[in-house]
């Protein structure tokens, strides 16, 4: 499949697929059922309906503490289970076991047996928590690299659709004078339906069946989170996904009196916001996929967080004065001038938490090791049980020890997210990098690219290219799945701004034997070590940007490389940058005010060339045959 071919290809396309589809309908049902049986469960609390003799404050707590100690309790053994078994297996004795807790929960409804029920939640949590480390550490089994994102989208997409879905339907059932003879058999058939789909779910190997399975809720719980500390940068994608969970675990709280309190909005209210929260990250999730062009795009993770700050602090400025005596329905509240901002931040958060969470996700998936990968997500739970609960702390302290309004709460979320956001990509800076490449190869240019299929999803491989523009490294780098180390001229990677792109990205500087021999000597050593480490490393053979706009003659020194380390060549071609404000054409670049914005640029990728017996006049024909004649 060639690339135009592959950016065609939607993600949706994964719902035919029987390597994607009984999964992703398994944990729907799933999600969908969870949340019908824990709101309508709360809903017939606070309606009277089933009594507790407990506040219900209390009780609302009580319940979330049961559904998230499993978390504590149960992912390391979750993990370990998950990378030593079948997960295909353990996904069907979790369906079962989800049977189990619905039909005892069922009865439990029907006789309208209160505690019964509130312990059932921490079986739900239980269930939970086995299934978190298989659900997301089969994605990466059954799909294929390219399609990560797209699958953790449609993932994300269906889980947040499930959990609205079954919120709406657990108040819908709830209202009924017969609920409680109502909720048994929904709650029931949809457990059952969950597991005959996922009996069609494809074998996914173990790939650790050697691993000893130790059960100590504390002592592995903490080797578990230690264990995933081992890669740093994984160790803090897992912290900002966290990060993501207390910030939607607070916006989801307090979404009830928010819209009582703030909105004087009724039931109807709450469900359009929580409607419109939903819908935001669903959206987000998709618009990942068509902006990260089928790779894992790690510059979307800075943009999801601006824009979560950006929305939290509008929604704390449009939020209209409580006036109304008595609450409101949604058409009044829609009648109001405000109440469309307030919707319309909402739907902002969502979306920009959808663009926030999945490349992330697919980051953890993509950067652990296929044999611990489990363990990894089972730390992943873990983390986000006790982010979710800091989450409850922290707004109970903002809004009751320090009685502070949910408006002035959702402005201190929105700073904390920046001041949260600030620290990771100092830490990291591959991220802000990758957003800085981000955003200048989709507003200045419009980048096309075909076969980058070509290029090896493993080994060492050595890219070469015309040299056209300053945004060569910066296109390619933006286009290819894989890392490439570029070697730059020395000038070219001092450059103001663009120094901390291409430090970060790990950069070769070079320079010409007379001008500089250490770095020349340094280069060649540092070029070596790279495609040793099976990474792929693009050169400009041309040793300059082009002045003329076409290929100058390409140096020997890649004849070098090849004779050093001997590995593949894939020859690539810049199509559209001549005459760009980056380029030299009729006058120095960056001398002149652009004169286009949104231009076409085009990347073509040829087939790889082995080293034996290729020189750099070989090269030169194979990029200039790929270029043709659009400089």
């Amino acid at each position: 499949m060639n690339e135009p071919e592959r950016q065609e290809h939607s993600q949706f396309s994964l719902l035919k697929s029987k390597r994607f589809a009984p999964f992703f309908w398994t944990q729907f049902f799933g999600a969908f059922n969870d949340n019908v049986f824990k709101n309508a469960l709360m809903a017939l609390i606070t309606f009277g309906i089933l009594s507790s003799g407990m506040e219900l404050n209390q009780m609302n707590n009580l319940g979330a503490m049961l559904f998230i100690l499993p978390f504590f309790l149960f992912s390391a053994l979750a993990g370990q289970l998950a990378d030593k078994y079948e997960k295909a297996k353990l996904i069907r004795y979790v369906k079962l076991f989800e049977i189990f807790i619905m039909v005892v929960g069922g009865l439990c409804f029907w006789f309208q047996q209160t505690w019964g029920l509130m312990l059932l939640l921490f079986l739900m949590g239980t269930q939970s928590a086995f299934f978190g480390p298989v659900k997301y550490s089969i994605i990466p089994q059954h799909l294929k690299p390219d399609e990560l994102v797209g699958g953790n989208a449609l993932v994300e997409t269906g889980t947040f659709l499930a959990i609205l879905l079954g919120t709406i339907s657990a108040g819908v059932i709830s209202d009924l004078e017969n609920a409680t003879r109502i909720l048994p058999f929904v709650v029931v058939i949809l457990s059952v339906i969950g597991y005959l789909v996922c009996l069609k779910i494809p074998l996914a190997p173990a790939p650790s069946p050697d691993i000893r399975v130790r059960f100590n809720p504390f002592t592995e719980t903490w080797k578990t989170v230690q264990f995933s500390r081992q890669n740093k940068p994984v160790f803090l994608a897992i912290m900002a996904i966290s990060w993501f969970w207390f910030l939607g675990a607070a916006y989801l709280t307090q979404i009830y009196g928010f819209a009582k309190i703030d909105l004087q909005g009724d039931q109807s209210v709450v469900m359009s916001l929580l409607a419109i929260f939903s819908i935001g990250i669903a959206v987000g999730s998709l618009l990942c996929e068509r902006l990260s062009g089928h790779k894992v795009e790690l510059g979307l993770v800075p943009l999801g967080s601006i824009g979560l700050s950006l929305a939290g602090l509008d929604l704390y400025f449009q939020t209209p004065p409580a006036q109304a005596a008595e609450l409101i329905g949604l058409a009044t509240f829609l009648s109001q001038s405000n109440s469309y901002r307030v919707l319309l931040d909402f739907m902002l958060i969502g979306i920009f938490g959808g663009l926030y969470i999945v490349p992330l996700y697919a980051m953890v998936q993509q950067r652990s090791e296929e044999a611990s990968r489990s363990r990894i997500i089972a730390s992943i739970n873990i983390m986000n049980a006790l982010f979710m609960v800091v989450s409850a702390i922290t707004g109970i302290l903002v809004l009751g020890v320090m009685d502070l309004s949910i408006p002035q709460f959702f402005l201190i979320l929105a700073i904390m997210n920046a001041v949260v956001a600030c620290y990771i990509y100092s830490v990291i800076p591959e991220f802000f990098m990758r957003f800085l490449i981000w955003v200048i190869t989709h507003t200045m240019y419009r980048v096309t690219h075909t076969n980058l299929d070509k290029i090896p999803e493993s080994g060492p491989v050595l890219l070469v290219c015309n040299h056209v523009s300053y945004m060569d490294a910066l296109i390619i780098g933006g286009a290819c799945r894989r890392p490439v180390r570029f070697v730059m001229f020395k000038p070219i990677y001092d450059l103001p701004v663009l120094n901390f792109i291409f430090r970060t990205g790990k950069t070769i500087p070079i320079h010409s034997r007379k001008s500089d021999p250490e770095t020349y000597e340094s280069a060649f050593k540092r070029i070596s070590e790279e495609l040793r480490d099976d990474e792929v490393v693009c050169i400009f053979p041309e040793g300059k940007l082009t002045q003329t706009g076409g290929i100058d003659e390409f140096k020997n020194g890649v004849e070098k490389i090849l004779q050093q380390d001997p590995v593949p060549i894939v020859p690539m071609a810049l199509k559209g940058l001549w005459g760009s404000f980056f380029s030299h054409k009729d006058s120095k670049a960056l001398t002149r005010l652009p004169r286009r914005f949104w231009s076409k640029v085009e990347l073509v990728a040829g087939d790889p060339i082995a080293p034996e017996n290729t020189d750099a006049r070989q090269l030169q024909s194979a990029v200039e045959q790929l270029r043709g004649n659009v400089p």
